[in-house]
Protein backbone atom coordinates (compact mmCIF):
# COMPACT_ATOMS: atom_id res chain seq x y z
CA UNK A 1 0.00 0.00 0.00
CA UNK A 2 1.15 3.55 -0.71
CA UNK A 3 2.34 5.26 2.46
CA UNK A 4 2.93 8.84 3.54
CA UNK A 5 6.68 8.20 3.32
CA UNK A 6 6.35 7.16 -0.33
CA UNK A 7 4.35 10.27 -1.13
CA UNK A 8 6.90 12.56 0.47
CA UNK A 9 9.86 10.99 -1.34
CA UNK A 10 8.27 11.97 -4.66
CA UNK A 11 7.87 15.63 -3.66
CA UNK A 12 10.38 18.24 -4.82
CA UNK A 13 9.66 21.42 -2.92
CA UNK A 14 10.83 24.75 -4.30
CA UNK A 15 10.02 26.71 -1.14
CA UNK A 16 11.99 27.17 2.10
CA UNK A 17 11.09 25.04 5.10
CA UNK A 18 8.64 26.65 7.53
CA UNK A 19 10.37 28.12 10.58
CA UNK A 20 9.19 27.83 14.19
CA UNK A 21 8.16 31.51 14.34
CA UNK A 22 5.64 30.99 11.54
CA UNK A 23 4.29 27.78 13.08
CA UNK A 24 3.75 29.65 16.32
CA UNK A 25 1.91 32.34 14.34
CA UNK A 26 -0.46 29.70 13.01
CA UNK A 27 -0.86 28.40 16.55
CA UNK A 28 -1.66 31.87 17.88
CA UNK A 29 -4.39 32.39 15.31
CA UNK A 30 -5.79 28.95 16.02
CA UNK A 31 -5.83 29.88 19.70
CA UNK A 32 -7.95 32.93 18.98
CA UNK A 33 -10.33 31.00 16.76
CA UNK A 34 -10.83 28.27 19.33
CA UNK A 35 -11.31 30.75 22.17
CA UNK A 36 -14.38 31.97 20.33
CA UNK A 37 -15.52 28.53 19.23
CA UNK A 38 -15.27 26.88 22.65
CA UNK A 39 -16.65 29.82 24.60
CA UNK A 40 -19.61 30.15 22.27
CA UNK A 41 -20.23 26.41 21.92
CA UNK A 42 -20.11 25.72 25.64
CA UNK A 43 -21.97 28.70 26.99
CA UNK A 44 -24.11 30.48 24.42
CA UNK A 45 -27.18 28.26 24.71
CA UNK A 46 -26.71 28.25 28.48
CA UNK A 47 -26.46 32.07 28.44
CA UNK A 48 -29.65 32.38 26.39
CA UNK A 49 -31.67 30.04 28.61
CA UNK A 50 -30.21 30.68 32.07
CA UNK A 51 -29.16 34.35 31.92
CA UNK A 52 -31.47 35.93 29.34
CA UNK A 53 -34.19 33.47 30.47
CA UNK A 54 -35.37 32.66 26.97
CA UNK A 55 -37.36 29.49 26.33
CA UNK A 56 -34.99 26.70 25.25
CA UNK A 57 -36.89 26.35 21.96
CA UNK A 58 -36.31 30.03 21.10
CA UNK A 59 -32.66 29.70 22.15
CA UNK A 60 -32.40 26.82 19.69
CA UNK A 61 -33.96 28.91 16.91
CA UNK A 62 -31.44 31.71 17.51
CA UNK A 63 -28.47 29.35 17.45
CA UNK A 64 -29.80 27.49 14.41
CA UNK A 65 -30.43 30.68 12.41
CA UNK A 66 -26.90 31.85 13.22
CA UNK A 67 -25.38 28.52 12.22
CA UNK A 68 -27.32 28.37 8.96
CA UNK A 69 -26.20 31.89 8.11
CA UNK A 70 -22.63 30.86 8.94
CA UNK A 71 -23.00 27.90 6.59
CA UNK A 72 -24.45 30.03 3.79
CA UNK A 73 -21.98 32.89 4.04
CA UNK A 74 -18.97 30.53 4.02
CA UNK A 75 -19.08 29.83 0.27
CA UNK A 76 -20.17 33.43 -0.42
CA UNK A 77 -17.07 34.84 1.28
CA UNK A 78 -14.95 32.02 -0.13
CA UNK A 79 -16.20 32.80 -3.65
CA UNK A 80 -15.26 36.45 -3.19
CA UNK A 81 -11.84 35.47 -1.86
CA UNK A 82 -11.21 33.07 -4.76
CA UNK A 83 -11.63 35.97 -7.20
CA UNK A 84 -9.99 38.70 -5.09
CA UNK A 85 -6.40 39.76 -4.59
CA UNK A 86 -5.23 42.35 -2.05
CA UNK A 87 -2.85 45.16 -3.00
CA UNK A 88 0.11 43.26 -1.55
CA UNK A 89 -0.61 40.41 -3.97
CA UNK A 90 -2.01 38.02 -1.35
CA UNK A 91 -5.47 36.46 -1.34
CA UNK A 92 -6.22 35.59 2.30
CA UNK A 93 -3.72 36.64 4.99
CA UNK A 94 -4.82 40.34 5.18
CA UNK A 95 -8.30 39.26 6.32
CA UNK A 96 -6.83 38.42 9.72
CA UNK A 97 -5.90 42.10 10.08
CA UNK A 98 -9.02 43.66 8.58
CA UNK A 99 -11.61 41.74 10.57
CA UNK A 100 -9.93 41.16 13.94
CA UNK A 101 -11.67 44.03 15.75
CA UNK A 102 -15.21 43.48 14.37
CA UNK A 103 -14.92 39.79 15.23
CA UNK A 104 -13.89 40.54 18.80
CA UNK A 105 -16.64 43.15 19.28
CA UNK A 106 -19.40 40.81 18.14
CA UNK A 107 -18.39 38.03 20.57
CA UNK A 108 -18.71 40.58 23.38
CA UNK A 109 -22.13 41.70 22.15
CA UNK A 110 -23.31 38.08 21.96
CA UNK A 111 -22.86 37.79 25.72
CA UNK A 112 -24.41 41.17 26.58
CA UNK A 113 -27.73 41.44 28.40
CA UNK A 114 -29.43 44.56 27.03
CA UNK A 115 -32.20 44.37 29.63
CA UNK A 116 -35.10 44.52 27.15
CA UNK A 117 -38.19 42.34 26.73
CA UNK A 118 -38.03 38.82 25.43
CA UNK A 119 -39.15 39.70 21.89
CA UNK A 120 -36.57 42.48 21.55
CA UNK A 121 -33.96 40.19 23.10
CA UNK A 122 -34.62 37.56 20.44
CA UNK A 123 -34.39 40.10 17.60
CA UNK A 124 -31.16 41.62 18.96
CA UNK A 125 -29.63 38.21 19.58
CA UNK A 126 -30.32 37.09 16.00
CA UNK A 127 -28.91 40.31 14.51
CA UNK A 128 -25.71 40.10 16.58
CA UNK A 129 -25.29 36.41 15.82
CA UNK A 130 -25.55 37.09 12.08
CA UNK A 131 -22.83 39.75 12.30
CA UNK A 132 -20.64 37.52 14.45
CA UNK A 133 -20.84 34.63 12.00
CA UNK A 134 -20.03 36.92 9.06
CA UNK A 135 -16.84 38.22 10.70
CA UNK A 136 -16.06 34.73 11.95
CA UNK A 137 -16.09 33.55 8.34
CA UNK A 138 -13.77 36.33 7.21
CA UNK A 139 -11.15 35.46 9.84
CA UNK A 140 -11.74 31.76 9.22
CA UNK A 141 -10.72 32.04 5.56
CA UNK A 142 -6.99 32.53 6.31
CA UNK A 143 -7.25 29.98 9.13
CA UNK A 144 -8.35 27.26 6.71
CA UNK A 145 -6.44 28.35 3.59
CA UNK A 146 -3.00 29.46 4.70
CA UNK A 147 -1.53 26.04 5.58
CA UNK A 148 -1.78 25.08 1.91
CA UNK A 149 -0.35 28.41 0.69
CA UNK A 150 2.52 28.77 3.16
CA UNK A 151 4.33 25.67 1.86
CA UNK A 152 4.04 22.91 -0.74
CA UNK A 153 5.62 20.19 1.43
CA UNK A 154 3.30 17.75 3.21
CA UNK A 155 5.64 17.37 6.18
CA UNK A 156 5.48 21.11 6.87
CA UNK A 157 1.73 21.19 6.24
CA UNK A 158 1.20 18.45 8.81
CA UNK A 159 3.46 20.30 11.22
CA UNK A 160 1.47 23.51 10.70
CA UNK A 161 -1.79 21.65 11.34
CA UNK A 162 -0.32 20.11 14.50
CA UNK A 163 0.60 23.61 15.73
CA UNK A 164 -2.88 24.79 14.79
CA UNK A 165 -4.28 21.98 16.89
CA UNK A 166 -1.96 22.80 19.80
CA UNK A 167 -3.02 26.42 19.52
CA UNK A 168 -6.60 25.23 19.38
CA UNK A 169 -6.08 23.35 22.62
CA UNK A 170 -4.78 26.48 24.30
CA UNK A 171 -7.71 28.44 22.89
CA UNK A 172 -10.12 25.79 24.06
CA UNK A 173 -8.64 26.04 27.55
CA UNK A 174 -9.10 29.80 27.56
CA UNK A 175 -12.62 29.55 26.14
CA UNK A 176 -13.81 26.71 28.35
CA UNK A 177 -11.71 25.84 31.38
CA UNK A 178 -10.83 29.45 32.25
CA UNK A 179 -14.38 30.72 31.78
CA UNK A 180 -15.91 29.48 35.02
CA UNK A 181 -13.02 30.74 37.23
CA UNK A 182 -13.29 34.08 35.42
CA UNK A 183 -17.05 34.08 35.98
CA UNK A 184 -16.44 33.52 39.68
CA UNK A 185 -13.83 36.32 39.71
CA UNK A 186 -16.29 38.71 38.07
CA UNK A 187 -19.14 37.73 40.40
CA UNK A 188 -21.04 35.52 37.97
CA UNK A 189 -21.02 32.37 40.15
CA UNK A 190 -22.07 31.80 43.74
CA UNK A 191 -20.09 29.95 46.41
CA UNK A 192 -21.39 26.55 45.20
CA UNK A 193 -20.24 27.20 41.65
CA UNK A 194 -23.69 27.81 40.20
CA UNK A 195 -24.92 30.87 38.32
CA UNK A 196 -25.40 33.96 40.46
CA UNK A 197 -28.78 35.50 39.52
CA UNK A 198 -27.52 38.96 40.46
CA UNK A 199 -24.12 38.86 38.77
CA UNK A 200 -24.48 36.40 35.89
CA UNK A 201 -25.04 39.02 33.18
CA UNK A 202 -22.10 41.17 34.23
CA UNK A 203 -19.89 38.11 34.68
CA UNK A 204 -20.51 36.76 31.19
CA UNK A 205 -20.03 40.22 29.66
CA UNK A 206 -16.61 40.69 31.30
CA UNK A 207 -15.47 37.20 30.38
CA UNK A 208 -16.47 37.91 26.76
CA UNK A 209 -14.39 41.12 26.84
CA UNK A 210 -11.36 39.08 27.87
CA UNK A 211 -12.05 36.61 25.07
CA UNK A 212 -12.36 39.42 22.52
CA UNK A 213 -8.95 40.83 23.50
CA UNK A 214 -7.38 37.42 23.06
CA UNK A 215 -8.95 37.18 19.59
CA UNK A 216 -7.37 40.46 18.48
CA UNK A 217 -3.93 39.42 19.75
CA UNK A 218 -4.17 36.07 17.96
CA UNK A 219 -5.19 37.65 14.66
CA UNK A 220 -2.34 40.16 14.75
CA UNK A 221 0.19 37.45 15.64
CA UNK A 222 -0.98 35.39 12.66
CA UNK A 223 -0.86 38.33 10.24
CA UNK A 224 2.65 39.46 11.16
CA UNK A 225 4.32 36.02 11.21
CA UNK A 226 2.87 34.14 8.21
CA UNK A 227 3.24 34.49 4.44
CA UNK A 228 1.54 33.20 1.27
CA UNK A 229 4.19 31.47 -0.84
CA UNK A 230 2.63 28.79 -3.06
CA UNK A 231 2.11 30.11 -6.58
CA UNK A 232 -0.53 28.61 -8.91
CA UNK A 233 0.65 26.27 -11.66
CA UNK A 234 -1.06 28.50 -14.22
CA UNK A 235 -1.21 32.26 -13.87
CA UNK A 236 -4.88 32.34 -14.90
CA UNK A 237 -6.83 35.37 -13.77
CA UNK A 238 -10.18 34.44 -15.34
CA UNK A 239 -13.12 35.06 -13.01
CA UNK A 240 -14.49 31.74 -11.78
CA UNK A 241 -18.25 31.32 -11.63
CA UNK A 242 -19.73 29.60 -8.60
CA UNK A 243 -21.17 26.92 -10.88
CA UNK A 244 -17.75 26.14 -12.29
CA UNK A 245 -16.20 26.02 -8.82
CA UNK A 246 -18.92 23.70 -7.52
CA UNK A 247 -18.44 21.40 -10.51
CA UNK A 248 -14.69 21.25 -9.85
CA UNK A 249 -15.32 20.31 -6.24
CA UNK A 250 -17.98 17.69 -6.94
CA UNK A 251 -15.73 16.00 -9.48
CA UNK A 252 -13.26 15.42 -6.66
CA UNK A 253 -14.36 12.19 -4.94
CA UNK A 254 -11.88 12.77 -2.12
CA UNK A 255 -13.33 16.23 -1.43
CA UNK A 256 -16.85 14.78 -1.17
CA UNK A 257 -15.72 12.07 1.27
CA UNK A 258 -13.61 14.49 3.31
CA UNK A 259 -16.62 16.82 3.55
CA UNK A 260 -18.79 14.00 4.93
CA UNK A 261 -15.99 13.17 7.38
CA UNK A 262 -15.84 16.81 8.55
CA UNK A 263 -19.63 16.87 8.85
CA UNK A 264 -19.58 13.96 11.31
CA UNK A 265 -16.69 15.52 13.25
CA UNK A 266 -18.60 18.78 13.62
CA UNK A 267 -21.78 17.14 14.91
CA UNK A 268 -19.92 15.01 17.49
CA UNK A 269 -17.94 17.99 18.76
CA UNK A 270 -21.08 20.14 18.89
CA UNK A 271 -22.91 17.59 21.03
CA UNK A 272 -20.10 17.44 23.57
CA UNK A 273 -19.62 21.21 23.73
CA UNK A 274 -23.32 22.06 23.89
CA UNK A 275 -24.34 19.34 26.35
CA UNK A 276 -21.54 19.21 28.90
CA UNK A 277 -22.62 22.36 30.79
CA UNK A 278 -26.17 21.02 31.10
CA UNK A 279 -24.78 17.63 32.18
CA UNK A 280 -22.67 19.26 34.89
CA UNK A 281 -25.51 21.51 36.07
CA UNK A 282 -28.39 19.05 36.18
CA UNK A 283 -26.74 15.63 36.57
CA UNK A 284 -23.60 16.37 38.58
CA UNK A 285 -25.32 19.22 40.45
CA UNK A 286 -22.79 22.00 39.79
CA UNK A 287 -22.13 24.05 36.67
CA UNK A 288 -18.52 24.42 37.82
CA UNK A 289 -18.06 20.63 37.49
CA UNK A 290 -17.86 21.13 33.73
CA UNK A 291 -14.44 22.74 34.20
CA UNK A 292 -12.61 19.57 35.21
CA UNK A 293 -14.34 17.47 32.54
CA UNK A 294 -13.36 20.02 29.92
CA UNK A 295 -9.83 20.09 31.35
CA UNK A 296 -9.54 16.32 30.88
CA UNK A 297 -10.72 16.72 27.28
CA UNK A 298 -8.16 19.45 26.61
CA UNK A 299 -5.22 17.68 28.25
CA UNK A 300 -5.95 14.58 26.16
CA UNK A 301 -6.21 16.75 23.05
CA UNK A 302 -2.94 18.59 23.70
CA UNK A 303 -0.92 15.49 24.58
CA UNK A 304 -2.20 13.54 21.58
CA UNK A 305 -1.19 16.42 19.28
CA UNK A 306 2.44 15.33 19.58
CA UNK A 307 1.57 11.81 18.43
CA UNK A 308 -0.43 12.56 15.29
CA UNK A 309 2.50 13.09 12.90
CA UNK A 310 4.46 10.01 14.08
CA UNK A 311 1.34 7.85 13.84
CA UNK A 312 0.49 9.24 10.39
CA UNK A 313 4.02 8.53 9.15
CA UNK A 314 4.06 5.05 10.67
CA UNK A 315 0.70 3.66 9.52
CA UNK A 316 -0.52 6.09 6.85
CA UNK A 317 -3.36 8.58 6.54
CA UNK A 318 -6.24 6.15 6.13
CA UNK A 319 -5.35 3.94 9.10
CA UNK A 320 -4.80 7.00 11.27
CA UNK A 321 -8.30 8.26 10.42
CA UNK A 322 -9.72 4.81 11.20
CA UNK A 323 -7.96 4.94 14.58
CA UNK A 324 -9.67 8.26 15.36
CA UNK A 325 -13.09 6.80 14.51
CA UNK A 326 -12.44 3.88 16.87
CA UNK A 327 -11.66 6.34 19.68
CA UNK A 328 -15.00 8.08 19.05
CA UNK A 329 -16.81 4.75 19.34
CA UNK A 330 -14.97 2.82 22.05
CA UNK A 331 -14.63 5.76 24.43
CA UNK A 332 -18.40 5.97 24.81
CA UNK A 333 -19.17 2.35 25.66
CA UNK A 334 -18.83 2.80 29.44
CA UNK A 335 -20.85 6.03 29.34
CA UNK A 336 -23.66 4.39 27.35
CA UNK A 337 -23.78 1.59 29.91
CA UNK A 338 -23.66 3.92 32.96
CA UNK A 339 -24.07 7.63 32.09
CA UNK A 340 -24.14 8.63 35.76
CA UNK A 341 -20.63 7.33 36.45
CA UNK A 342 -18.00 10.02 37.04
CA UNK A 343 -15.37 7.74 35.55
CA UNK A 344 -17.46 7.16 32.45
CA UNK A 345 -17.88 10.87 31.66
CA UNK A 346 -14.14 11.43 32.06
CA UNK A 347 -13.28 8.49 29.79
CA UNK A 348 -15.82 9.89 27.33
CA UNK A 349 -14.17 13.33 27.42
CA UNK A 350 -10.62 11.98 27.13
CA UNK A 351 -11.47 9.70 24.19
CA UNK A 352 -13.21 12.55 22.36
CA UNK A 353 -10.18 14.80 23.03
CA UNK A 354 -7.86 12.26 21.41
CA UNK A 355 -10.22 11.55 18.52
CA UNK A 356 -10.93 15.18 17.60
CA UNK A 357 -7.20 15.98 17.61
CA UNK A 358 -6.37 13.20 15.17
CA UNK A 359 -9.43 14.01 13.06
CA UNK A 360 -8.66 17.75 12.97
CA UNK A 361 -5.08 17.29 11.76
CA UNK A 362 -6.11 14.64 9.23
CA UNK A 363 -9.01 16.49 7.56
CA UNK A 364 -7.07 19.75 7.37
CA UNK A 365 -4.06 18.03 5.81
CA UNK A 366 -6.53 16.35 3.45
CA UNK A 367 -7.87 19.80 2.57
CA UNK A 368 -4.38 21.03 1.67
CA UNK A 369 -3.84 17.95 -0.51
CA UNK A 370 -7.27 18.27 -2.13
CA UNK A 371 -6.44 21.83 -3.26
CA UNK A 372 -3.30 20.48 -4.95
CA UNK A 373 -5.22 17.61 -6.55
CA UNK A 374 -7.94 19.89 -7.92
CA UNK A 375 -5.35 22.34 -9.25
CA UNK A 376 -3.52 19.52 -11.04
CA UNK A 377 -6.72 18.17 -12.60
CA UNK A 378 -8.62 21.45 -13.20
CA UNK A 379 -5.88 24.09 -13.59
CA UNK A 380 -6.99 26.45 -10.79
CA UNK A 381 -6.32 26.56 -7.04
CA UNK A 382 -9.42 26.69 -4.82
CA UNK A 383 -7.86 27.22 -1.39
CA UNK A 384 -10.75 29.25 -0.01
CA UNK A 385 -13.53 27.24 -1.64
CA UNK A 386 -12.35 23.77 -0.58
CA UNK A 387 -12.78 24.72 3.07
CA UNK A 388 -15.77 27.05 2.79
CA UNK A 389 -18.02 24.81 0.69
CA UNK A 390 -17.41 21.78 2.88
CA UNK A 391 -18.05 24.08 5.84
CA UNK A 392 -21.43 24.84 4.27
CA UNK A 393 -22.36 21.17 4.55
CA UNK A 394 -20.79 20.71 7.98
CA UNK A 395 -22.30 23.80 9.55
CA UNK A 396 -25.71 23.07 8.06
CA UNK A 397 -25.53 19.68 9.75
CA UNK A 398 -24.49 21.17 13.10
CA UNK A 399 -27.27 23.75 12.81
CA UNK A 400 -29.80 20.98 12.30
CA UNK A 401 -28.27 19.04 15.20
CA UNK A 402 -28.59 22.11 17.45
CA UNK A 403 -32.21 22.59 16.42
CA UNK A 404 -32.93 18.90 17.04
CA UNK A 405 -31.22 18.96 20.45
CA UNK A 406 -33.07 22.03 21.71
CA UNK A 407 -36.40 20.76 20.37
CA UNK A 408 -35.89 17.43 22.10
CA UNK A 409 -35.09 19.20 25.38
CA UNK A 410 -38.18 21.41 24.96
CA UNK A 411 -40.43 18.45 24.19
CA UNK A 412 -39.07 16.54 27.17
CA UNK A 413 -39.93 19.43 29.52
CA UNK A 414 -36.67 21.35 30.05
CA UNK A 415 -37.17 24.36 32.36
CA UNK A 416 -34.19 26.53 33.29
CA UNK A 417 -35.94 27.66 36.50
CA UNK A 418 -35.86 24.09 37.86
CA UNK A 419 -32.89 22.84 39.85
CA UNK A 420 -33.85 19.25 39.00
CA UNK A 421 -34.92 18.47 35.45
CA UNK A 422 -37.46 15.75 34.47
CA UNK A 423 -36.07 12.26 33.90
CA UNK A 424 -36.80 12.55 30.18
CA UNK A 425 -34.53 15.63 29.96
CA UNK A 426 -31.75 13.82 31.82
CA UNK A 427 -32.00 10.84 29.48
CA UNK A 428 -31.83 13.19 26.48
CA UNK A 429 -28.69 14.93 27.76
CA UNK A 430 -27.07 11.54 28.32
CA UNK A 431 -28.01 10.47 24.79
CA UNK A 432 -26.40 13.62 23.32
CA UNK A 433 -23.15 12.65 25.06
CA UNK A 434 -23.39 8.90 24.53
CA UNK A 435 -25.08 6.69 21.99
CA UNK A 436 -25.92 9.39 19.40
CA UNK A 437 -22.28 10.47 18.78
CA UNK A 438 -21.28 6.80 19.06
CA UNK A 439 -23.43 6.01 16.03
CA UNK A 440 -21.97 8.98 14.15
CA UNK A 441 -18.49 7.63 14.91
CA UNK A 442 -19.54 4.42 13.17
CA UNK A 443 -20.58 6.45 10.12
CA UNK A 444 -17.14 8.12 10.11
CA UNK A 445 -15.53 4.68 10.08
CA UNK A 446 -17.57 3.75 7.01
CA UNK A 447 -16.65 6.99 5.19
CA UNK A 448 -12.92 6.52 5.82
CA UNK A 449 -13.05 3.00 4.38
CA UNK A 450 -13.70 4.58 0.94
CA UNK A 451 -10.95 7.26 1.15
CA UNK A 452 -7.68 6.68 -0.74
CA UNK A 453 -6.06 10.11 -0.75
CA UNK A 454 -2.55 8.65 -0.39
CA UNK A 455 -2.80 6.86 -3.73
CA UNK A 456 -4.13 9.97 -5.51
CA UNK A 457 -1.37 12.17 -4.06
CA UNK A 458 1.32 9.70 -5.02
CA UNK A 459 0.01 9.58 -8.62
CA UNK A 460 -0.08 13.39 -8.82
CA UNK A 461 3.50 13.78 -7.53
CA UNK A 462 4.79 11.18 -9.98
CA UNK A 463 3.07 12.95 -12.87
CA UNK A 464 4.43 16.32 -11.75
CA UNK A 465 7.92 14.89 -11.43
CA UNK A 466 7.69 13.36 -14.92
CA UNK A 467 6.55 16.75 -16.27
CA UNK A 468 9.45 18.51 -14.54
CA UNK A 469 7.14 20.67 -12.41
CA UNK A 470 8.23 19.53 -8.95
CA UNK A 471 5.53 19.94 -6.32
Amino acid sequence: MTTIQQIETTQVTTLPRIKMKEKLGFGAFSTASNVVYQFRSLYYLFFLTNVLMLDVKWAGYIATIGMFWDAINDPMVGFWAANHRFKNGEHFRPMALWFALPWAVTIVLMFTNFGVGSTATIVIAIAIYLLFELFNTFVGIPYNSMAGLATDLDEDRRSINVFRNLGGGVGSAIGAVACLPLLRLFGGLDAKGNLNPDGGSRGFFLVAVVMGLVCIIGCLAHYFTTRERVEPIADEEEHLSFRRILGMLLRSRIWVLNTLYILCYGVINLMLMSSITYYATYILGSTAAATMIQAAYLVASLLSSFLVSPIDKAIGRKKTMILAAFFFILGKIWFVINPFSIGAIYVNAVSVGIAVTITFVMFNTNRNNIVDLIEWKEGRRLDSMVSTVDNLASKSATAMATLAMTHVLSLKGFDSTLNVQPDAVVRSINAFLGWVPMIIGGIMLLIVSFMNIEEEMNTMHQEKKAAGLGS
